[in-house]
Order: C-alpha cells, then sequence, then structure tokens
C-alpha cells in the first residue's frame, strides 16, 4: 500500500448513507493492517458538518468538495471532480458504496483513471504482499471469485449491508481539506432541475436491515397490502421478483435480482418467490432467509434457512399478528 485508502461518501442533503459508514468501518481495519491513513471524500453542497461525523467513524482525513454545482448527483459532474482528486492524491484503494449511483460513478472513474473496478464486493481482505483481496459473490450466491491486482488505485464497490458499523468514537479528529470544485465544461451534459421523491416511512431496499418480497405467487398487485402490512409490523422494506415487475404489479424500483438491486439484509423473506437464479444472484448473501411457498420442489428452499410450506395468504397473515404479540 502506498497512499493510503479512500471511501468514497454517498449523502443526500448532507446525510450520510448508511453503506458510508459500513465502509469507513472496514476501510479503518484494513488500514490498519496495513498502517496507512483512511480519507474520506464527500462530495456535496453544504457538507463541511459531515467532516466530524466521518472521522468519529475513522477517518484520518476528509477531503471536502462542496460546490452547489455539486449540490445533486450527475454522472459527469461527481467523474470530473473524484477524478481530479484521485489523481492528485494517488491513494491506492478507492471504496465505493455499490449503489445506483455508486454503479453509475465506479465504471466512469476507472476508465479515466486507466484502471479495473472490482465490483459488488463481499469480503475486503489485506494479505502479506500489502494487496487487498476482493471477494465477489457469482452464480447466485453458489461461488465466489477472489480478485487482487497490482495496479493503483485499485477500484471496488462494495454490496450494502456487508460489513458491521464500528461504535463511532466522538473525540477522534480528522484533518479536514477542502478539494477542488472545479468542473470540466465538457462534463456539464446534464443539469438536475428537481427530484421529486418517493414518500415512503419504509427503510431503503438496498440498506434496508430486513426485506419482505413477493413473486409471481402475489397473483396480482393488490396483494401486495399484505407484505405491506408485515413490513411496516417489523420495520421492513417491500421488493418484488423481476415476475412481479414484469407483470406490472410492481415498479421497477422495487426488484431485487441480476437486473434489479442486489441486497444483503440481516433477514430475507421470500414470499411467492420460486427462487430463479437470477432473483437469487440478488439476494443471495443475506444473512437469513425465510421462504413461503405452496411448491415444497421451489428452488428457492435450496438457499433458505427456513423455509414454509404453505399458501402465503394464510402464513404471511398469521406472521403479521405474531410479530405483533411480540411488540
Amino acid at each position: 500500500m502506498a497512499n493510503g485508502i479512500w471511501i468514497i461518501i454517498e449523502q443526500k442533503d448532507a446525510v450520510m448513507k448508511k453503506v458510508s459508514f459500513e465502509m469507513l468501518s472496514e476501510g479503518r481495519k484494513i488500514a490498519d493492517q496495513a498502517g496507512e491513513p483512511l480519507t474520506a471524500v464527500i462530495v456535496g453542497s453544504g457538507i463541511a458538518g459531515l467532516a466530524d461525523e466521518a472521522a468519529s467513524y475513522g477517518a484520518d482525513k476528509v477531503i471536502i468538495i462542496d460546490d452547489e454545482k455539486l449540490k445533486d448527483y450527475t454522472t459527469g459532474a461527481y467523474t470530473s471532480v473524484l477524478n481530479q482528486a484521485i489523481s492528485s492524491g494517488e491513494p491506492s484503494a478507492v471504496l465505493i458504496g455499490n449503489t445506483a449511483i455508486g454503479k453509475d460513478l465506479a465504471p466512469r472513474l476507472a476508465q479515466r483513471l486507466g484502471v479495473g473496478a472490482a465490483t459488488d464486493v463481499v469480503e475486503v481482505a489485506y494479505d502479506a504482499d500489502k494487496l487487498l483481496k476482493f471477494t465477489r459473490s457469482v452464480y447466485g450466491g453458489k461461488a465466489v471469485t477472489v480478485t487482487s491486482t497490482e495496479v493503483r488505485p485499485v477500484l471496488a464497490t462494495v454490496r450494502p449491508n456487508t460489513f458491521a458499523v464500528s461504535e463511532p468514537d466522538t473525540s477522534r479528529k480528522a484533518e479536514t481539506v477542502n478539494g477542488s470544485a472545479d468542473i470540466d465544461p465538457a462534463d456539464l451534459k446534464a443539469v438536475v432541475k428537481e427530484i421529486v421523491m418517493a414518500t415512503s416511512t419504509r427503510p431503503e431496499l438496498i440498506e434496508a436491515e430486513i426485506i419482505v418480497s413477493g413473486g409471481r405467487g402475489m397473483k396480482g398487485p393488490e396483494n401486495f397490502a399484505i407484505l405491506e402490512e408485515l413490513a411496516d409490523v417489523i420495520g421492513a422494506a417491500v421488493g418484488a421478483s423481476r415476475a412481479a415487475v414484469d407483470a406490472g404489479w410492481r415498479e421497477e424500483m422495487y426488484q431485487v435480482g441480476q437486473t434489479g438491486k442486489t441486497v444483503s439484509p440481516t433477514l430475507y423473506i421470500a414470499a411467492g418467490i420460486s427462487g430463479a437464479i437470477q432473483h437469487l444472484a440478488g439476494m443471495g448473501t443475506s444473512k437469513y432467509i425465510v421462504a413461503i411457498n405452496k411448491d415444497p420442489e421451489a428452488n428457492i428452499f435450496t438457499l433458505a434457512d427456513y423455509g414454509i410450506v404453505g399458501d402465503l395468504f394464510e402464513v404471511v397473515p398469521l406472521l403479521t399478528e405474531e410479530f405483533k404479540k411480540l411488540q
């Protein structure tokens, strides 16, 4: 390792996303093993107040790139300023969340920097040869690949809900510097005029600790109401299989799977989902998987930790009632 590990902090309206805390916590461990500093890079507008928070989770240095033009994420602007920062700072490794933004940003940064990128990483290790090794889950969780490279900087996107978040140490202080917010005019090809947010009290799908998902077995969009009731009782997000989305029962933003969102919650409840390889690839690293399906031969049971063979329209309401009693 040479110039330390950089964490690209993802934030919205000056509130850090959970995956940023996870990357800082894991990055601190790796940086300690390597004997190198940990740097947090925060891009946005009105974000200076996040420096102390990043320090409390392990950052030795915080680079603030603050400009009104960076208030909302746009591919060109963020790629431009981060490319400049990384090129001048020459870190050994850069970790980015494997979120919608991270999956858009990482390949463009890799192209600008002339390096490769390890995507959807579920484990980071530091070995005696001073190399970072990245473990990726493949084939729907049936196998893993381990990637390393001597080319610097190493870029990797980290799957949310993979690493534990350490307890913050508010006594920690970090060096804070202002990075360049000069944006190449050629990169300002898009300007965000307005963002209309969906209103929901449920957690974001990609960051949720608990997810309740429905598939073709839900039989129609109106029946997702029973999953939503269960989700509200246990504080879960609601997801859907590709079959349910393709049928028009749920919007694409709720799709879990290889062509949707990759999630890794503590608990994943799959109701009426057969277990196509495409879906398993998106949720196979969940810590605990509960499958509810009336077909005892459904493929989802091969991956599930707990299986309930039964009619979801009977089982899910019973689960909801039992959780209400526990509360």
